[in-house]
């Protein structure tokens, strides 16, 4: 199995005709991801790499039938409407690419999403991939990138840094270590899902037997993956890297989600907590697949 998307997904693009939605297509498309429609108003009846584009979510979903996941490649201004509209017409779960989208946006998208028991992830990510089963978004770059990166296996990939999720999965498939899903959470203060509800869907998946988080200062998002393993509700193995360490108080690290206020979410606050909780946090991004591959031997697990 894997989280979220599969082989068999239905996957709807809002922006198809845009730049990037253009571009995007087709690498999920090349990977084999089931792109079955898109989305733009006023240009409908064209197409996109053999992709039928209509003008609303609700004409596609008439011709298409349902559609599991809507992948947002729309002007920031015009996310939450795209996203709502998307929930609306029965998608369970939006991918919104756009950085940049106001706060406010993002807590209606997640009002409305929980209140139709849907998901998101971002805004402001590169999305996310099941190896070997499809690609949302633009991680990889492009297909054959993402097949050489990104090789299946039963290690789960969740990180706040875009650059970093692709970087963290090559050396994990250079060390012979596949992955199941591939998750950017997003850059932002507030995301749809994050770490921790990342990290419980790994629990619940069969292929996954270890999980890989790449975390960073600002949020607290880490601090909670710390309560849930005390708690005993993450009982996987879980093997961690925290960015920020030498940031101060009132420091930006990158990015919007990623600043330091006072104690909270600190680098030296997630990394004791997580230690504390029994998570394996490593000093270096390179003694990930080291840490992991040790991990899944004392498991008897193999790739």
């Amino acid at each position: 199995m894997s989280i979220l998307v599969n082989e068999q997904s239905k996957v709807l693009i809002q922006g198809i005709t845009g730049r990037e939605g253009m571009v995007r297509t087709r690498l999920m498309k090349d990977y084999g991801t089931q792109v079955t429609a898109g989305v733009t108003p006023g240009k409908g009846g064209q197409d996109v790499y053999g992709v039928p584009v209509y003008d609303s979510v609700k004409q596609a979903v008439e011709e298409c039938g349902e559609l599991d996941i809507s992948v947002v490649f729309v002007p920031a201004f015009l996310v939450k409407e795209a996203a709502l509209e998307a929930i609306d017409a029965g998608v369970r779960l939006a991918v919104l690419i756009p950085d940049r989208v106001p706060i406010h946006d993002v807590l209606e998208i997640s009002r409305f999403s929980k209140q139709e028991q849907a998901r998101f992830v971002g805004p402001n990510t590169l999305g996310l991939v099941s190896p070997g089963k499809a690609v949302l978004g633009m991680i990889g770059g492009r297909a054959k990138s993402a097949r050489e990166w990104f090789s299946p296996g039963s290690i789960g990939v969740s990180s706040r840094s875009g650059g970093m999720t692709s970087a963290i999965s090559y050396y994990l498939t250079k060390a012979g270590l596949g992955q199941s899903t591939i998750i950017h959470v997003g850059g932002d203060a507030v995301v749809g899902l994050s770490h921790p509800e990342v990290l419980q869907l790994f629990e619940e998946d069969p292929q996954t037997q270890l999980m890989v988080i790449f975390g960073e200062i600002g949020t607290s998002q880490e601090e909670r993956v710390a309560d849930l393993v005390s708690e005993g509700r993450i009982q996987k193995p879980v093997v961690a890297y925290i960015g920020g360490k030498a940031a101060k108080s009132g420091t930006r690290f990158s990015h919007a989600g990623a600043i330091v206020e006072g104690s909270r979410g600190s680098h030296e606050s997630k990394v004791r907590l997580l230690k504390q909780a029994g998570v394996h946090v490593v000093d270096a991004v390179a003694d990930i697949p080291k840490k992991a591959g040790q991990l899944l031997k004392e498991k008897g697990n193999k790739q």
